[in-house]
């Protein structure tokens, strides 16, 4: 009966670390990173130099010039010229200091997009960015230069439909803040602490080891969630958009990969360190068994 009552208390034990693991760790990514513009802009800000980010923009760049430029059969050799011009620039640290001044502005709105109403896409305007793109082609005499419109163009990080779908679990998540992450902590250190107290070395042991799988479980289960959340996020996201979305995606969501992987070498430890305390633990209780039975008798007086 005791056997089975450990069992199914370290079954229970188990999946509620599973669980716990990937809530904690998104309310606390949601908290401590997506609600922070410090930390947001950390996460983006080397997107400056990613490749896909410069080919995102300098496409955006070229597209909204082309919509106003007409020179009949140069129209593919001045398109070309004007995006290699714009990539170009995207290697500059005008670039970079106009990618931060977007993203700044980018995270109220990303924000409150994930806050607000049904309806609304989560996007990134790079107005801010053409902007500075234009005054630098302009002043380096780049033909049709001065033809580039600035305004509200925007990269699309998650549509519509995707967004609506997660509002309601970012919301959930905004609202559990840091506190499932502290109660796995609290939840492992007591479960671990009293195991050892009242059951001695083999229980804490055993203790460990369920601790261990529960972690290595949730740690699995988050970056499973991570991987969906990136397929579904981009599944509709504009084909001139999805790199650009992808790596800021990417970007946002390293935090939480790290947070896996670290999670799961604790948990590793722990049921490595567990079954094996265990097997070392119940060989010495052998020998000191074997050492402490009486041996055969002696003596007496021959038949």
């Amino acid at each position: 009966m005791r056997t089975s009552l450990s069992v199914a208390l370290s079954a229970v034990f188990l999946v509620v670390l599973a669980v716990l693991v990937p809530v904690g760790a998104a309310s606390a990514w949601v908290d401590l990173e997506l609600d922070d513009t410090d930390r947001y802009l950390a996460a983006v800000s080397p997107l400056a130099s990613d490749e896909d980010v410069r080919n995102t923009v300098a496409t955006v760049v070229t597209d909204e010039a082309m919509k106003n430029i007409d020179v009949g059969p140069l129209q593919e050799t001045v398109e070309r010229f004007l995006h290699e011009t714009a990539l170009s620039f995207t290697t500059t640290d005008a670039f970079r200091r106009a990618w931060d001044s977007a993203n700044r502005t980018a995270h109220e709105a990303v924000t409150a997009s994930l806050r607000g109403d049904d309806g609304q896409a989560v996007t990134i305007d790079l107005a801010p960015v053409i902007e500075e793109v234009k005054k630098e082609l302009v002043s380096s005499g780049v033909p049709f230069a001065d033809q580039i419109p600035v305004q509200e163009t925007s990269i699309t990080v998650l549509p519509a439909d995707r967004a609506d779908g997660l509002r309601d679990s970012f919301r959930w998540l905004r609202y559990c803040s840091v506190w499932p992450a502290v109660g796995t902590v609290v939840l492992l250190v007591l479960v671990l602490g009293l195991s050892l107290v009242r059951g001695g070395v083999r229980a804490g042991l055993t203790a460990a080891a369920v601790a261990g799988g529960g972690l290595v479980l949730g740690a699995a289960l988050l970056r499973i969630a991570v991987a969906v959340g990136r397929d579904r996020a981009l599944d509709e996201v504009p084909a001139t958009d999805r790199d650009g979305a992808a790596a800021v995606y990417d970007a946002l969501t390293s935090s939480l990969l790290t947070t896996a992987w670290v999670v799961l070498l604790v948990g590793a430890v722990l049921v490595v360190g567990g079954i094996v305390g265990r097997v070392v633990a119940a060989r010495r209780e052998r020998a000191s068994g074997r050492r402490g039975r009486p041996g055969p008798a002696t003596g007496g007086t021959p038949v």
